[in-house]
C-alpha cells in the first residue's frame, strides 16, 4: 500500500526539484536512518544518479537525468568510512555544478571532522579545510545537525542550518523513562556542564556535573603554544622575562551534586569511544544512582563501543538516526534510536518554499 503523501509534496513535484542521495546502497546499510523516513515524509522520489568505484578506488558519480536550473538536496549519511562518502559527497556537488543546477544544498546530519575545529599541536583545522572543499565544489547551503562547536559555522562561505535534536531527546526523556521527575542530569565533564544544565532547566530536573576525569579534556591539550622546543643554552633576550606558569593537575574524579538514589542521564552530543562514559557510569553507581541513561545526538559507537555499553553499569543507551548503526544494535539491545527525520524533512520543505526556518529554532538556546 503506497504511503499517503504530505499536502505539500505536489509542489515539490511542479517545481521540478529533486532530493538525490551519494549512493543507492546506503538505503540498505543504514540503521533507520534519515533517508527513507525523510522520502516518505516529503512525498518525493529520489533522482536518478550511480555512485561507484573504479578498480583502482577512484569514486565516479553519473548523473541520469537532467538537473539544469533546479534545487537539489543531496543526503547524505556519514558511514564508518568517512572518507569515501566524504568523496562521494564532493564529486556529486561538483557533478551538478557542472550540469548547471540552480542551487546545491547537502543533508549532513552528523558533520564529520567536526572535532578537528581547533588547533592542535602542529596539526591543523580539518573542519575549516573541508568546509572550503565543499565551497569550491559547489554546495550552496547546508543543513547539519548538533555541530561539535557552534563556531564551526563560520568556517563557511554559504548558510549553515544548524539544528538541534535535543527536542527529540527531552521528549523521549518525558515518555520513555518511568519516573523521569526522580532523574538528575549529568555532565561526565566540566565541558559538557553547559548542555547538561540547558536540559536540566527545561526538564526542572536536577544538575550533577563530574569533575576530575582520568584522560585529558580537550581544553587540556598542548596547542603548540610552546613551539619551538626549548634547547639547552639557548639565549633569552634579558628584557623578555615571562612568568612562568605552573602545570596544570588533575583533582582526584568527585561528583558536585548529588545522585544518590536518583535516575542518572549523561548528556552529550557524539558517543564514540564509550570508555569515559563506562567510567562516568561506574563513578555514578558508587555515588548512589539506581540507573543510569546515556543520550546523545551522534551515535557513532566505534571498535568495541556495543560490548563495552553491554557489559558496563549503563542500563541504555539513547541516540538519534543521525549516523546509521544497526550492526551496534544487534550486538547490545542497550542501544535505543530516537528519529529526527521529521525536522530534516521540515527544513528541507522550507528551503524549498522559500519559508523561514524560525520555526524550528524556536525556544533553542546556544547551550543546546
Amino acid at each position: 500500500m503506497r504511503a499517503k503523501e504530505l499536502p505539500w509534496s505536489d509542489k515539490i513535484r511542479r517545481r521540478s526539484e529533486s532530493v538525490m542521495l551519494p549512493s543507492e546502497n546506503k538505503l540498505v546499510e543504514s540503521c533507520r536512518p534519515p533517508c527513507p523516513h525523510l522520502r516518505w515524509r516529503l512525498g518525493a522520489e529520489l533522482g536518478k544518479s550511480v555512485v561507484y568505484q573504479e578498480t583502482n578506488g577512484e569514486t565516479r558519480v553519473e548523473i541520469k537525468e537532467s538537473v539544469r536550473g533546479q534545487d537539489i538536496f543531496i543526503i547524505q549519511t556519514i558511514p564508518r568510512d568517512v572518507n569515501t562518502a566524504v568523496m562521494e559527497l564532493l564529486i556529486m556537488a561538483y557533478a551538478l555544478k557542472t550540469a548547471c543546477a540552480r542551487n546545491i544544498i547537502g543533508v549532513i546530519p552528523y558533520f564529520p571532522y567536526s572535532k578537528q575545529s581547533k588547533m592542535r599541536k602542529r596539526g591543523s583545522i580539518v573542519c575549516k579545510l573541508l568546509a572550503s572543499m565543499l565551497a569550491k565544489a559547489g554546495l550552496t547551503h547546508i543543513i547539519t545537525m548538533d555541530l561539535h562547536q557552534k563556531e564551526i559555522q563560520g568556517f563557511f562561505s554559504f548558510p549553515v542550518d544548524n539544528l538541534r535534536a535535543s527536542p527529540f531527546l527531552l521528549q523521549y526523556i518525558q515518555e520513555e523513562i518511568p519516573n523521569y521527575r526522580n532523574a538528575v542530569i549529568v555532565a561526565k565533564s566540566p565541558d559538557a556542564a553547559k548542555r547538561a544544565q540547558s536540559y536540566a532547566e527545561r526538564l526542572r530536573l536536577g544538575l550533577a556535573v563530574i569533575h576530575g576525569e582520568a584522560q585529558c579534556a580537550e581544553l587540556d591539550m598542548d596547542d603548540g603554544r610552546h613551539s619551538p622546543p626549548m634547547v639547552k643554552n639557548a639565549t633569552v633576550h634579558p628584557g623578555l622575562e615571562l612568568p612562568l606558569m605552573m602545570a596544570k593537575e588533575k583533582p582526584p574524579i568527585t561528583v558536585v551534586g548529588d545522585v544518590g538514589g536518583r535516575i542518572a542521564i549523561i548528556v552529550d552530543d557524539i558517543i564514540d569511544d564509550v570508555e569515559s562514559f563506562v567510567a562516568a557510569a561506574e563513578i555514578l553507581k558508587e555515588r548512589g544512582a539506581y540507573k543510569i541513561y546515556v543520550m546523545a545526538t551522534h551515535g557513532i559507537l566505534s571498535a568495541e563501543a556495543p560490548r563495552l555499553i553491554e557489559e558496563s553499569s549503563i542500563d541504555e543507551v539513547v541516540v538519534t538516526n543521525t549516523v546509521p548503526h544497526e550492526v551496534q544494535k544487534l550486538q547490545c539491545p542497550k542501544i535505543k534510536t530516537v528519529d529526527i527525520s521529521l525536522i530534516l524533512s521540515e527544513a528541507i520543505r522550507r528551503i524549498h518554499n522559500g519559508e523561514s526556518m524560525a520555526y524550528l529554532f524556536r525556544n533553542i538556546t546556544v547551550d543546546d
